[in-house]
């Protein structure tokens, strides 16, 4: 089930829009990935994240 609901990582407002119209930045997408043991990809996205942090 995908959803439309995003959130703006800074002021913390919901929306339906890519960028936020309180501040104009890009969203987010608020839900996380749904878990799959047989996830291929899941050791490059947990590399990506650490990377932002």
């Amino acid at each position: 089930m995908k959803t439309s609901l995003r959130k703006c990582d800074t002021c913390q407002e919901y929306t339906l829009k890519d960028l936020c119209p309180r501040c104009g930045k890009a969203t987010i997408v608020p839900i996380p990935a749904r878990f799959s043991p047989d996830d291929r990809y899941g050791k490059y996205r947990r590399m990506l994240l650490a990377k932002r942090r």
